[in-house]
């Protein structure tokens, strides 16, 4: 891996983003897209990505988790290939391809008898949050503060929220009913008490509880000895449903998601990103006791609905990676490594420079915080150096190693990342870390 030239050529990204803002609202069609040089990909293979101007990367971003062996994995886009050669889009009955999924699925998640198949993470939340209640007749829901569940109007608020407005009114946008948001309680990750102070607050009114089992939205605040078994027995004895949102940590971190890791049964589980490792495909599923209100032989009324839910070349990219994943079981002891080898390393840069940073994380993901604090909450988490962390990450970007240049995100390990890349990240990263004490943008021990 050799570095980035000083000013890269971005001519040809250039032309592109141009084009793009005359005709996409903003020059991108996601709203965090947009986060400066490299401003184009044109190619990606394996555990690399180029841009429109020949500019190579490492890439750690991994489209937010979702490539999980590699781009462009060769099983799996062998079978996606031999998929659509056979059967497209029908909307109509059932395919053997979803069935073999699901299939697949409640074979791998130990919680889930049955699944839908669905294209988001988004999307099946959604669905997990109208089972929910349909479930238990009740009205509101709990998200911890930091945690992030997709696009979805009754998710989004207080995510990465600013010091003044955490744990308090934070809408992520405008044009959603407030009622709606209002129907969403906040607690803290780690406290079972702010949980258990909403239980009191709102008797018998509680649907579920969703969180991520890792919030890997802020980046990697591991649940504390006990945390998520108290809150699935809190759950359980106020009669509300444990939903796990797994859409980043299932199948990345373990076959049977977190939950087997934690050894904590939820009663609903969401899954995306990773499974189709870059194709769209997600899914919720559960017991069949909650699933049954999605099933209109059984008196169910959740309706599910969605053209391209089940579609057979993403159905076919879900069934290559969980084979390849079956089929290969050092898949996690080697991400898991390369990952805790990567943490340490950073770890050992921050400390010999005296900079108040620290690399958390799990398995093959890490997170470079820059606070003196110990990252158990998101009120820990605000005591970090956003200078620092942008500084951080930009310096690496610039160096060819692509992390999303935002504060609080995770960074990802994929199947076809080497011991070599991890000695040359961390090579890169010195010399980033030695660059911020000189200009003093790293906060000191």
């Amino acid at each position: 891996m050799t570095a980035l030239a000083a000013g890269l050529r971005q001519d040809a990204s250039s032309a592109i983003a141009a084009r793009a803002a005359a005709v996409i609202p903003g020059g991108v069609n996601s709203s965090t897209r947009s986060q400066g040089a490299p401003l184009s990909i044109a190619s990606a293979k394996g555990a690399y990505v180029t841009d429109a101007d020949g500019n190579r990367y490492l890439d750690y971003h991994a489209a937010f988790g979702a490539i999980l062996l590699g781009h462009l994995d060769d099983e799996v886009e062998a079978a996606v290939a031999q998929a659509s050669t056979v059967l497209d889009l029908t909307g109509y009955g059932v395919s053997e391809p979803e069935v073999a999924l699901a299939e697949a699925v409640v074979g791998c998640i130990a919680s889930v008898e049955q699944m839908i198949t669905l294209s988001t993470g988004s999307e099946a939340v959604s669905y997990a949050l109208r089972l929910a209640r349909t479930a238990t007749g009740r009205r509101y829901i709990v998200k911890v503060q930091g945690g992030f569940h997709g696009y979805t109007d009754p998710v989004m608020r207080n995510c990465i929220s600013p010091a003044e407005r955490a744990y308090g009114w934070d809408p992520m946008s405008t044009g959603i009913l407030p009622e709606v948001l209002e129907a969403t309680l906040i607690a803290d990750f780690n406290d079972i008490a702010s949980l258990e102070a909403l239980y009191e607050a709102y008797p018998d009114q509680i649907a579920c509880v969703i969180t991520e089992p890792i919030p890997h939205n802020v980046g990697a605040l591991l649940p504390a000895d006990g945390y998520l078994q108290a809150v699935r027995d809190l759950t359980r004895q106020q009669g509300s449903l444990l939903v796990f949102d797994e859409v980043i940590t299932g199948f990345r971190h373990a076959l049977g998601g977190y939950q087997s890791v934690a050894g904590v049964t939820p009663d609903l589980t969401t899954f995306g990103k990773a499974l189709g490792n870059g194709h769209p495909v997600a899914g919720v599923g559960g017991s069949r006791e909650v699933m049954r209100h999605a099933d209109p032989s059984q008196g169910g009324t959740v309706t599910i609905l969605g053209t391209f839910n089940g579609h057979a070349s993403a159905c076919a990219a879900g069934l290559a990676t969980i084979a390849h994943l079956t089929n290969h079981p050092d898949f996690y002891e080697r991400t898991h490594r390369l990952g805790a080898r990567l943490r340490d390393g950073l770890n050992e840069i921050f400390t010999s420079a005296g900079v108040a940073g620290k690399a958390v994380g799990f398995g093959g993901t890490f997170s470079p915080y820059f606070t003196d604090g110990e990252p158990t909450s998101y009120r820990t988490l605000l005591t970090n150096s956003a200078v620092a962390s942008r500084a951080f990450n930009r310096g690496l970007i610039e160096r060819g190693f692509l992390l999303i240049p935002m504060p609080l995100k995770r960074s990802h390990i994929s199947g076809s990342h080497t011991d070599a890349d991890i000695d040359a990240t961390l090579a890169a990263a010195e010399d980033v870390v030695r660059e911020m004490v000189a200009a003093g943008t790293a906060p000191r021990l």
